[in-house]
């Protein structure tokens, strides 16, 4: 399965086999988002070998956690995805990504990032108690890149998800600069004021952005 190993009988050690290995976790975030071709996986894992992206696929295969699955017709590609033991680690990847988060800054100059996988980042921080009934649309950069998303406020708490649609208010800027705006630790206002977001349709509901969040919560706490 893995080469290493903990001679304890012990749950979270045979966890630490199989998803404590480098570039892991980083898979089981990726088949999270939906499954993945080899090729996808080597794009969006930067500097990660094939060799070693083979023999952790390998590992995870063995381990239950990812099964191989073929495209229907005209692609007929084989693709990487998790099964349901391996859909069983999401509610650990979200704390771990709320945990993370305590050590994201500052930005490495090396630093790769994929917009989509904002989704997650995104989930990790809702609010989970009642937040302002309203849907904000969120487009989110980097480079050249760009991925939407919706976030739906309610009496449940926050969720949030791909795509676009009807929306309040739409707010565009950067991943690391929402996040920031997210923690209150900078305003709406200002980052539109420093050309760092753009913000169409409803100010006032785009304003109720973090409070539809937990970041600003951590942030006092901390």
């Amino acid at each position: 399965m893995t080469k290493t190993r903990y001679p304890q009988f012990c749950a979270l050690a045979r966890a630490a086999e199989i998803v404590g290995e480098r570039w892991t976790l980083l898979i089981v975030r990726e088949l999270l988002l939906g499954p993945k071709r080899f090729g996808d996986l080597v794009e969006r894992l930067s500097g990660v070998s094939p060799t070693v992206l083979t023999g952790r696929l390998s590992a995870l295969i063995e381990s239950g956690v990812v099964r191989r699955a073929t495209l229907p017709a005209p692609f007929n590609a084989q693709t990487y995805e998790l099964t349901p033991v391996g859909l069983a680690l999401k509610p650990a990847i979200r704390e771990l990504i709320r945990w993370g988060g305590h050590f994201l800054f500052p930005l490495r100059p090396d630093d790769t990032f994929e917009p989509d996988s904002v989704l997650l980042g995104l989930d990790a921080i809702t609010r989970q108690t009642p937040t302002p009934a309203r849907t904000i649309a969120l487009r989110v950069t980097h480079g050249g890149k760009s991925a939407s998303f919706l976030v739906q406020g309610g009496p449940q708490g926050t969720t949030v998800a791909r795509g676009e649609g009807p929306a309040s208010a739409t707010i565009e800027t950067r991943f690391d600069t929402l996040l920031r705006i997210l923690s209150t630790q900078l305003p709406l206002e200002q980052a539109v004021s420093e050309k760092l977001a753009r913000v169409e349709g409803s100010a006032v509901a785009a304003r109720s952005l973090p409070r539809m969040f937990d970041l600003s919560d951590r942030r006092r706490a901390s």
